[in-house]
């Protein structure tokens, strides 16, 4: 399928404006969305550092608590008679004070003398566990407790009577426990929903209960892992919330010393939701722009291409009309006319000026060229009449018995026939080729001659010459040249006489009525000029000088100047004219000063 100009335009236009729109689009969405998916990652991270530095420093407050407790003599006294019911008292009382989940005091055998809060294991086990242990060898230490509902975080400290030298007195454990109400703290500080895992198995959430199975089974350690929960998708990282370094406990057994899984969740879902209605937006206004970029696309194809159209059904009109004078009219201004358009549609009427200029030049051409050898045939049927009533007429004039009237006349017919053949000779001259027979001149002593054979049968006007020896030595054809400075002198004479009163004219002052001067121009050239203070020649006349038979003399043939072109441009030269009416006229000759060598560069 052949689209026309607009059609291509249009459609180049407006595929580039949707796909040049539609990846800025695409760019912009691709980029919101990682920038939304690092914020939701970094804003895990950074749950995940919250978590454990709020772990951390519950678990030093805790500790902080316990040591000031353990130093306080009442419970030093209490723990010292070894007695549970004096004990229990002051442990309940210091339980609230510190808001402890647990509370453990043990004697210097870790038997347990006061427990405040439940654990997972029974008060034999208390004793073993290696944090008592450790306390008892004077070392503070941290683990977890398993308790139903979520294992709790112990510190435990030994008790001294004096740090000095000292004297075990037992232990003191506090701690709090990872279960919902924790988890919901949590929570509150780092926007995020915790789960806590212990074994495989969801101690505490803050999220709904049935997500237990799918967080049970998240892997530990995997930052970025995207879980599906109901209807939400989730992105997870997780933290297992062990003892190192002072509050380790040596020794541990796997199924005492366990470390929590702590998971944190973040909804990609309700985090990433504000990405719908950008995308909607952006959706909507890359609709909106393709809309307005066809729009301008059909609107710049149609502003383009109507000029251009016009144009064309111009040049169409031309070939089937054959007519290649028609120009192309477009409209000034408007908002479909552009400066390029002009321009195309200028230079083409200029072109069709030119052909037309070129049609009418070449009827001329082909009419002067059937008139020429018209005039050839009649010049050569003329010329044979004339001679023989050229011979006649002398023969009459021989007799001398011929009355004077008779003799008058017989002049008379004479002159007029040597004119007829004079001007036989110059249409014979013109239309026929000429043949240049090139040879060195003398160019001073050819324009002395020149000057003496065009004032020989008159003493005015007056010729001054100024030649320029530079300008002597020329190859060329001389009689040729002769015949053409011969012509232009004697149209200066005939101006000169024309101008009225020019007999009685001041001289120029150079004392001459007419100049003839040469000039060597440069190594390849010289110029000859002939300049008179004739009648001039009027501006309208000047581009006319040169054509054939235009004359503003009664009895000119109007060939004088155009064989004076042809022999000049024939040998390489040009012939130019300047001129004013009633101020006289210059007639410039240049020519080469090889012919021949002139002619073979130019081939």
């Amino acid at each position: 399928m052949r689209l026309s100009l607009s059609n291509r335009i249009f459609l180049a236009t407006a595929l580039m404006a949707i796909l040049s729109i539609g990846l800025a689009i695409l760019l912009v969405n691709v980029a919101v969305t990682r920038q939304a998916e690092d914020e939701l990652q970094r804003g895990l991270e950074d749950s995940a550092t919250a978590l454990e530095q709020y772990r951390d420093l519950l678990l030093e407050q805790f500790a902080r608590e316990a040591r000031l407790i353990a130093d306080l003599p009442k419970l030093k006294a209490a723990v010292g008679v070894d007695h549970p019911p004096t004990v229990r008292p002051i442990a309940e009382d210091y339980q609230r004070q510190i808001g402890s989940d647990l509370f453990v005091v043990t004697n210097t055998h870790g038997a347990i003398l006061a427990q405040i809060g439940q654990v997972d294991l029974p008060a034999e086990r208390v004793s073993q566990m290696p944090t008592i242990r450790a306390a008892l060898a004077g070392r503070a230490t941290a683990s977890f407790w398993p308790r139903a509902g979520g294992d709790i975080q112990v510190v435990t400290i030994p008790i001294w009577i004096d740090q000095t030298h000292p004297e075990l007195l037992g232990t003191l454990t506090v701690g709090f426990a990872l279960d919902e109400r924790l988890a919901a703290r949590f929570k509150e500080l780092t926007a995020s929903d915790i789960a806590f895992v212990v074994d495989g198995s969801v101690q505490a959430t803050t999220l709904p209960a049935e997500h237990a199975a799918t967080l049970a089974a998240t892997v530990p350690g995997t930052a970025g892992t995207r879980i599906r929960l109901g209807d939400e998708e989730y992105v997870t990282v997780t933290r297992r919330l062990s003892m190192e370094g002072a509050w380790s406990a040596a020794g541990a057994d796997d199924d005492t010393q366990r470390a929590p899984l702590a998971i944190i969740l973040r909804s990609r879902t309700k985090e990433l939701e504000f990405l719908g209605p950008l995308q909607t937006a952006l959706a909507g206004t890359a609709l909106l722009a393709v809309l307005v970029a066809i729009l301008l696309s059909y609107g710049v194809a149609r502003t383009v291409t109507r000029p251009v159209g016009t144009i064309i059904a111009t040049m169409r009109e031309m070939a089937d009309t054959g007519d290649l004078t028609k120009k192309i009219v477009l409209p000034d201004r408007g908002p479909r006319v552009d400066e390029d358009t002009q321009l195309l549609a200028r230079t083409f009427n200029t072109m069709t000026e030119s052909i037309a200029r070129f049609q009418r030049e070449a009827a001329d051409r082909e009419r002067l060229s059937s008139l020429g050898r018209l005039s050839t045939v009649i010049a050569h049927e003329i010329r044979n009449p004339l001679m023989i009533i050229k011979m006649s007429v002398r023969t009459l004039t021989r007799q001398t018995a011929l009355p004077a009237p008779a003799r008058v006349a017989a002049a008379d017919i004479d002159e007029e026939v040597n004119r007829l053949d004079r001007l036989v000779g110059q249409v014979l001259d013109f239309a026929r080729p000429i043949r240049f027979e090139l040879a060195p001149i003398d160019l001073s002593a050819l324009c002395r001659d020149t000057v003496a054979a065009v004032t020989a049968d008159a003493a005015n006007p007056t010729i001054h010459v100024a030649l320029d020896p530079d300008a002597d030595h020329l190859t060329t054809d001389g009689e040729r040249l002769r015949l053409a400075l011969v012509n232009v002198l004697l149209n200066a004479r005939h101006a000169v006489l024309a101008q009225p009163h020019g007999d009685d004219a001041a001289p120029s002052t150079d004392g001459a009525d007419i100049a003839l001067e040469t000039h060597r121009l440069d190594d390849s050239r010289v110029s000859v000029v002939v300049r008179d203070r004739g009648i001039g020649i009027a501006s309208s006349d000047l581009t006319a000088v040169f054509d054939p038979y235009f004359t503003t003399k009664r009895t000119g043939s109007g060939l004088g100047l155009a064989i004076t072109k042809n022999i000049i441009e024939g040998l390489g030269g040009t012939i130019t004219v300047t001129s004013q009416a009633g101020a006289g006229t210059e007639m410039r000759i240049e020519l080469p000063l090889d012919t021949a060598h002139a002619a073979a560069a130019q081939r």
